[in-house]
Parts: C-alpha cells; sequence; structure tokens
C-alpha cells in the first residue's frame, strides 16, 4: 500500500535556530505538526495575529485551526509547566484539547529529576554542562535505565508509581549528599494538579495514530527542538543535550519507518550562537560578538540567558547537512550582518598538530578556525521582499554557502517578524 511521507523540520546549529518561526510559516500546508524528542528546555518563540508567544512542549502547528498537533514518545514532559503554557494559550483563544495529543510513552519529568539535575551539575563543578535545570538529563537517564514514569502511567495505580519513584530519587540525593530541598513540597503540589489537568487531553499511541494517518496520505510536518550539534550522539559531547536532535530522532521519537521520510529541512542561522558551557570554534568574545548579539536579540527564549555569539561555521554546518540528509537549507537572521563591512565564514579547522581538516574532528575543543572572507553588502535586507532585491554581494554569499553545502538554501528569513524571501525562482516550501 502506497503511503504518505513525513517532511523533518530541525535546527543545524546549536539550537535557537527559528525553528518556531519557520514551522508556523509552513504549516498551512501540513495536516500534522508533530514534536518528536525534547522538553521545556526548548523555547520557540512564536508571533500570531499581533501576539508574542513561547512554546516549550507544545508542537508551533497549535495556533493553525483543524490541525492534529501531537506530542511523541520521544518528547519529556513536565505536567506543571505543561499546564501553564497550555492555560496560557487557551486563555487567549486556542482549543488546545481539540487540537493537541499526547503520546502514552512520552516520559514525564518529575520534581524530583530538577532536583537532580542541580545535584548533579554542582556535582561537576568547573566541569558542568551547563542545562537550563528543568530536570531533562535526569528523565532521559531513568528512561534509559528502565525506571521511568510514562504518561500512560497516570491512567492505572499512579500515586503508588509515583511514590516509588521518588523514594528512589531521594535515596539518590541521599548518596549525592544533596540536602536542598526547598521549595519542593509546594512544586509537588503544582505538578500534581498538572497531572489531573493533562488528564484532560487525548493520550494516545502516537506510533499507531502516525501511521494510521500516513496510510490517509495526511501530510505530516515532524518538528525538531534544540539543535543538531546538541544531538546526545552526534553533537559536542559531554555538552549536549539528552536525546537524539537529527532527523533519526523523528523515526525513535514517533514511531516511524525511516523509508516514511520525505524532505529533510535544515535551519541555519547566517552566524552561530551557543547558550550554556561547550565548545565553539568561532565564537567571538571582542566587540563584533557583542553587536552581533545586540541585533539579533540573542537571549534564550526559556532561560533569558545571553547567547554566546560567533561567525558561521561552514565544517559544522556541512557535518549537520550530512548526518540529517538535508534536502533544503532555510537560512535565518541574513539581516543582522547588514552593517559588516566585511563578513567571514570558517571554512576548515587547523587541528592542534598543524593540519587543515574540512571534515569535523571528534573533538573541537582546541581547533582553530579558517576564516574566508566576504565583502559586507552594507543594506537594509529587511527592505528586501524578493530575491531580486537581494545586493549582488549578498547573492555571491548565498552561492558560495550552497555551493560549500552542496545543498540548496530555499528561504531566506529577513525582518524581526520573519517576512520569508524566496532565494531562488525554482520553488518554494
Amino acid at each position: 500500500m502506497n503511503t504518505g511521507k513525513v517532511d523533518v523540520l530541525l535546527g543545524l546549529q546549536w539550537g535557537d535556530e527559528g525553528k518556531g518561526k519557520v514551522v508556523d510559516v509552513l504549516t498551512p500546508r501540513y495536516d500534522v505538526v508533530a514534536r518528536f524528542q525534547g522538553g521545556p528546555n526548548a523555547g520557540h518563540t512564536l508571533e500570531f495575529e499581533g501576539q508574542k508567544y513561547v512554546l516549550r512542549s507544545i508542537p508551533s502547528g497549535i495556533f493553525q485551526g483543524g490541525k492534529v498537533n501531537i506530542i511523541g514518545n520521544g518528547v519529556v514532559l513536565a505536567p506543571d509547566l505543561f499546564m501553564g503554557e497550555a492555560k496560557d494559550l487557551e486563555k487567549s483563544g486556542h482549543p488546545l484539547k481539540e487540537r493537541l495529543h499526547i503520546s502514552k510513552k512520552a516520559h514525564l519529568i518529575m520534581p524530583t529529576h530538577r532536583i537532580l539535575d542541580r545535584a548533579y551539575e554542582a556535582a561537576k563543578g568547573k566541569d558542568k554542562v551547563g542545562t537550563t535545570g528543568k530536570g531533562i538529563g535526569p528523565t532521559y537517564t531513568d528512561k534509559i535505565s528502565r525506571n521511568g514514569l510514562r504518561v500512560g502511567d497516570i491512567l492505572c495505580d499512579f500515586e503508588q508509581k509515583y511514590a516509588a519513584h521518588k523514594d528512589r530519587h531521594m535515596k539518590m540525593l541521599a548518596a549525592l549528599g544533596w540536602t536542598d530541598f526547598e521549595g519542593l513540597e509546594e512544586t509537588e503540589k503544582l505538578w500534581m494538579e498538572g497531572i489531573a489537568y493533562m488528564k484532560e487531553f487525548k493520550f494516545v499511541d502516537s506510533e499507531n495514530e502516525i501511521n494510521r494517518l500516513l496510510r490517509e496520505s495526511k501530510h505530516i510536518l515532524c518538528e525538531g527542538a534544540q539543535g543538531t550539534m546538541l544531538d546526545v550522539d552526534f553533537g559536542s559531547y559531554p555538552f549536549v543535550t539528552s536525546s537524539n536532535t537529527i532527523c533519526a530522532g523523528a523515526c525513535t521519537g514517533l514511531g516511524i519507518g525511516p523509508n516514511k521520510v520525505g524532505n529533510v529541512y535544515g535551519i541555519m542561522k547566517a552566524y552561530c550562537t551557543r547558550v550554556g558551557s561547550g565548545p565553539f570554534p568561532t565564537e567571538l568574545f571582542d566587540e563584533t560578538g557583542k553587536t552581533i548579539r545586540d541585533l539579533g536579540h540573542e537571549y534564550g527564549a526559556v532561560t533569558g540567558r545571553e547567547r554566546r555569539c560567533g561567525w558561521i561555521d561552514l565544517v559544522q554546518l556541512r557535518y549537520s547537512v550530512m548526518v540529517n540528509g538535508v534536502t533544503e537549507l532555510i537560512m535565518m537572521k541574513s539581516d543582522v550582518l547588514d552593517s559588516f563591512e566585511t563578513i567571514k565564514a570558517c571554512v576548515a579547522y587547523e587541528l592542534p598538530d598543524g593540519t587543515e581538516t574540512k571534515d569535523s574532528p571528534y573533538e573541537i575543543d582546541n581547533v582553530k578556525p579558517i576564516y574566508k572572507d566576504f565583502r559586507g553588502w552594507k543594506k537594509d535586507m529587511t527592505k528586501c521582499k524578493s530575491q531580486d532585491e537581494f545586493p549582488e554581494e549578498f547573492r555571491e554569499y548565498v552561492a558560495f554557502l550552497e555551493n560549500y553545502l552542496e545543498t540548496r538554501i530555499g528561504i531566506i528569513s529577513v525582518r524581526s517578524e520573519e517576512h520569508t524571501s524566496e532565494l531562488q525562482s525554482l520553488r518554494r516550501i
């Protein structure tokens, strides 16, 4: 039987590429939007009908009427944070309970997971990963060690299951010598209210639902969180998240076969940013980096933390294109670089032994970026409404990127409200 395909949309750098905004642009042509990994540490900022929203766990297609939105089994969910996010959306007139389905196999972030997160980070000292403290890592750890609490558990003997998991966590914290439990009782109360609220939603076996929808030839968009370089296997380990953020994560995070994947849309910024600790070869510590941060409003949607900023890293991007099987690129925030006389792009790494490589090595802590300079376009790109209005210098820059990455850039996004201009006339996604 012929079935439909899922398209996958994901970030190619260290997150914060603008995935949520692009999903909102693309959703009109899809019947279903599904989140396949991550948790409330990933914030997608969207502007819809003049209002701004930050979505942490809920798929970005929730604003489109008549769409099915699925939180897949690969997601970890905090009931209290989910309740707050969902109620805010409901207040603004979006009927979530009619549109949102939650996988029974998604794992629950417990209050004690957050305490474990803090305890583990404190134990690492100067080697801390720089987590958001939302309990994501400990929840995925429990999942992999077969000790997790799942959404489906809410439906049967939940209180006993919760108590057993909490007791186990408390013993682990005691072994770590952790004594700070301030606010746990209040958090638990709100968390349990979140559990009661979640029962008002439809719990599904999302793998069955997704594949049924495919057999019905529905168009499905799989929405990733974080970015490729935060993937637990292929990112800058150990400074990564705890899930598979790459395209393969859509298969395991939703229960679909790899032969069901159609287009893979990779989102990148015209420069690089990163939040938290970890290697960042093109990071700028000078006034240029600060200027990029200020012009790009580079602050975390969830944490508010300043993002580290640097020039675009094409070695890293080509690696991301490869491991994801990207079929089309989407470039965001090109206009942030409008005022620069010179634009730099990292085209190779110098390794500690003095040799050069265009392949991403096992460790990138001690590599030196080798740059190619481009003439700045010195034009306000926010005024551009079509590819014909792009300055010549910018066209040359984009042509180089496409050639280096061996992948077409299908959409370029400019303006704070993310107006999109088609770069090439072949088609628009």
